[in-house]
């Protein structure tokens, strides 16, 4: 394998993970505040469609990932609403989240369909992002160095500040939070509009950066491995970012062998590998010691009413 091929490969690899981190970030985020939001996938196809939209008409791609998180945040805060004002149940109410953004996006999107935009650039010069070998650490765009700084910040802001402690204690024992004084609704709304943020940031992603244009579902269910991987990482942004990019070492060697004319493969068994990876490593987790279990926020998924 020449150095070239290698290059490409590693630059395509953090590409395809990009998203995936993004949307599995905020939901962790969400999750650690002891919401189960399902409806990932839905944002990140709201995110998507609006980014797009937005610079299709206007020709920036900075304002398609402001307009991204937007959407991302106001789909979510639909979710918000109905779970937390409402107490309505949140599994139904995330299922029923993505079903609403394939069609939104979709009905949204129609006008668009086809139409291309300019990729998102590199962030740095071109001496440093063209150049043959230093490009896999300077040629990516903002997005992808906004994605690693963010793992970082959740880590630090999760483990070493206060609101990030008062978070946690939300998600583990909402009853005792409130008792103590906090507004567990209020930092669970929070918790939310972050990880919709995040969502549609990783939508806009796919329309913005990997394909500059737009089709009915651009995301192709990433936002299912998104949730995924978060039980994969044991609710730890670290091992977030390992798994992130181990599935996107899955869907890269799928893209690459379909460049290299693979034909002993069915293409749609190709197209399978990712979600069969999650499946498998979803069913060895449930099989094994379930280590990870004992970082699941004790109160993940259960409705909370002040009174």
């Amino acid at each position: 394998m020449t150095t070239a091929i290698l290059v490409s490969i590693l630059m395509t690899l953090v590409a395809a993970s990009t998203p995936i981190l993004l949307a599995a970030l905020g939901e962790l985020v969400t999750e650690k505040a002891g919401v189960l939001n399902l409806g990932v996938e839905g944002m990140m196809l709201c995110g998507a469609v609006a980014g797009f939209a937005v610079a299709f008409s206007t020709g920036s791609t900075m304002l398609g990932l402001l307009a991204a998180m937007m959407a991302g945040v106001a789909t979510a805060m639909v979710f918000a609403v109905l779970t937390l004002s409402l107490t309505a149940n949140q599994v139904a109410t995330g299922l029923a989240l993505t079903i609403f953004g394939i069609g939104a996006s979709s009905l949204i999107g129609a006008g668009f369909v086809g139409r291309t935009i300019t990729r998102l650039g590199p962030m740095f010069p071109a001496v440093l992002s063209e150049h043959p070998l230093l490009r896999v650490v300077f040629g990516h765009d903002i997005v992808v160095y906004l994605s690693l700084a963010l793992v970082i910040g959740v880590s630090l802001f999760l483990r070493r500040t206060r609101p990030g402690l008062i978070l946690r204690a939300v998600g583990e024992n909402d009853a005792s939070a409130h008792a103590i004084g906090y507004p567990v609704i209020a930092i669970r709304y929070a918790a939310i509009a972050f990880g919709g943020a995040l969502a549609g940031l990783g939508g806009a992603y796919f329309s913005l950066a990997l394909t500059p244009m737009w089709a009915d579902g651009l995301t192709a269910g990433r936002g299912w491995i998104a949730l995924a991987l978060v039980v994969f990482a044991a609710w730890r942004p670290g091992r977030l970012l390992l798994g992130a990019y181990l599935f996107g070492a899955v869907m890269t060697l799928e893209l690459q062998a379909k460049a290299a004319g693979i034909t002993w493969l069915a293409p749609e068994l190709l197209a399978m590998t990712p979600y069969l990876a999650t499946v498998a490593v979803l069913t060895m987790m449930s099989l094994g010691r379930r280590a990870g279990r004992a970082n699941a926020p004790a109160c993940l998924g259960k409705p909370f009413s002040a009174s």
